[in-house]
């Protein structure tokens, strides 16, 4: 591929099991967090599992659990709390993780002109299902349905991209994709096509899913897919099952060419990707198949132009159940030795160690960690493994799984897969960005124009500015000025920062961060006596609910906007079952 066949990733968000955000999940990563959480017996009566259930030896009280996951911004979104309480809690998480990937990328603030595309996945709406269809506590949360189509409508995975496309104003297409566990990488190969062919200018690709609305375990079934222990060990010998977890992620995409001409920040390159389906080839329709698996690594390979040498690491499917990780290394295994005869030299690791299987989302975090391995040129290791899988020859394969962290050796090429109940497989390919040129020095003073919902979202926004300039030394003030003043949305409470340098905006941001309840909608820091007059000049104009004019500086990734959320929830009429991966 030329650099006009290929992607930049120029946005990145998540919210996974305890993380909220990219950066909270790199760190997670690198230290070797396993944030499935493993409940007490008082913790599960405080949740109120009945007694006989949390005794049963069958229970396994083990979840990804996602933390807020009954909270929502719904004044923000345009929802009042009626309706947020009806709406899918996958439907809120991705409208979220939608507006920090275009914050990240720096087009918060989309230009009318720009077409943004939405392609999306989410998990079967448990919601619905469990705590709304016949529950009579719905009647006072808004007008009970006759059949209970009204909350059908809307309600399903279909309108999950288009429900972003509606609240963010977004003219692209608006594409729901729906392939199981592969949803989201699916939709990222959609989304890349999409741009290829200019059929959108930049485009959200991603996945939510909420697997169980309880978060506190799951009945293990014996010769079932689920971890008799709550422990997800891919690729080990003693895997026994996948464990589950809640969670949503997007990425931004934007064409290379373009991304590069428009100086943007840019995570990591997609030079190639591939989607198949292993059509009748296996033992049944849930069964994964060897020869789609590996077609679909070689025809991304092939697409990007790569040897199987070219890549260092592969972030696999790899969920803990012993069947399919055997037949997944034995894929991937086939896909390579096409072109090499080489051993033991590619990192095979899964996210899903520490986070659980996210269905739907899944694919989409797998290549966040991969994108961030290669943008830090550190593998993060595969938590729980000890010895390799009993059916498969790993020392035969051109790959290795360690617990341990490796830095990376050679090139930062990484490949990504994501394998869906059904057959529908994905194979993505990253690589590191061109080397971005170095900014010229900004002017000498900057003015920071900040807006929020409210007041106490502005303070917290005021906060995560002051960690961000506090805490690095290559932290632009100019940069930061240009991005909240070309790509943030305008709100209605307002502030404005004026400071010669770094420090002068952190001693203001945190004043108004520490500061107490404004009684008027619009505050402002003092303007330094020696400062510019038009500074001064345009910070009055911002207050007063005007626009503030672009100043030098470039797009670069700042804190997402804080959202203020509150519970809309409502409980399921009676015990929701806990069969399968169900609540």
């Amino acid at each position: 591929m030329t650099d006009d066949d290929r992607i930049a990733i120029v946005g990145l968000a998540c919210r996974v099991p305890g993380a909220e955000g990219p950066a909270e999940f790199w760190a997670n990563l690198t230290a070797g967090t396993d944030a499935v959480r493993r409940f007490s017996a008082t913790e599960l009566t405080a949740a109120g599992l009945p007694a006989e259930t949390a005794n049963d030896a069958s229970f396994v009280p083990a979840f990804g659990r996602l933390a807020g996951l009954t909270d929502f911004d719904a004044a923000l979104f345009g929802y009042s709390a009626a309706d947020a309480a009806l709406l899918d809690p996958q439907h809120r998480l991705f409208l979220e993780v939608a507006w920090w990937a275009l914050e990240d990328g720096g087009y918060g603030r989309p230009d009318p002109e720009t077409q943004i595309g939405v392609f999306a996945g989410c998990a079967a709406n448990r919601y619905l299902r469990h705590h709304l269809l016949g529950n009579p506590a719905v009647q006072p949360a808004g007008s009970l349905p006759e059949d209970w189509d009204d909350l059908l409508a809307g309600g399903t995975c279909d309108y999950l991209p288009s429900r972003v496309a509606y609240a963010l104003d977004l003219t692209g297409p608006a594409v729901a994709v729906q392939t199981s566990c592969s949803s989201s990488l699916v939709s990222v190969c959609q989304a890349a096509q999409s741009l290829l062919d200019y059929r959108c200018d930049l485009a959200i690709a991603g996945g939510a899913a909420v697997v169980s609305t309880r978060q506190i375990g799951y009945r293990h079934r014996p010769g079932g897919t689920l971890a008799a222990d709550g422990a997800c060990r891919p690729y080990d010998a003693d895997a026994s099952g996948q464990v589950f977890g809640n969670g949503a992620g997007a990425v931004l995409l934007k064409r290379l060419a373009d991304a590069v001409e428009d100086d943007d920040h840019i995570y990591g390159v997609l030079a190639g990707w591939a989607v198949n389906n292993d059509g009748a080839d296996r033992a049944g329709f849930t069964a994964p198949g060897v020869t789609g698996q590996a077609a679909v690594v070689a025809e991304a390979l092939a697409a990007a132009g790569w040897q199987p040498t070219d890549v260092g690491f592969v972030e696999g499917h790899g969920s803990g159940t012993a069947i399919g990780d055997a037949l997944e290394i034995q894929s991937l295994t086939r896909a390579f030795r096409m072109h090499t005869d080489r051993s033991g030299y590619c990192v095979l690791g899964s996210v899903k160690s520490g986070i659980g299987n996210l269905d739907a989302a899944a694919g989409v975090i797998g290549l966040i960690k991969a994108v961030l391995a290669v943008r830090h040129g550190v593998i993060p290791g595969t938590l729980h493994f000890r010895r390799p899988h009993r059916d498969v020859d790993l020392a035969a394969t051109p790959f290795v799984v360690t617990a341990t962290e490796q830095k990376w050796a050679g090139p930062r090429r990484a490949g990504v897969s994501s394998f869906g109940l059904g057959g529908t497989n994905a194979h993505v390919l990253v690589e590191e960005p061109p080397v971005r040129p170095a900014a010229d020095g900004g002017p000498p003073w900057a003015l920071l124009p900040l807006s929020a919902a409210g007041p106490r979202a502005l303070r917290q926004l005021a906060g995560r500015l002051v960690e961000h300039l506090d805490t690095g030394s290559d932290r632009s003030l100019t940069d930061a000025a240009y991005n909240l003043a070309t790509g943030r949305r305008r709100l209605p409470h307002r502030a404005a920062v004026v400071a010669r340098d770094r420090s002068g905006a952190v001693a203001a941001l945190r004043s108004l961060a520490t500061g107490s309840e404004p009684e008027e909608a619009r505050v402002v820091g003092p303007v330094p006596a020696d400062a510019p007059a038009e500074l001064g000049d345009r910070a009055a104009e911002w207050l007063r609910g005007g626009e503030v004019p672009a100043t030098a500086g470039r797009r670069v990734p700042l804190p997402g906007y804080p959202f203020q959320r509150d519970r809309h929830w409502i409980e399921p009429a009676g015990p929701a079952p806990l069969t399968g991966v169900r609540p």
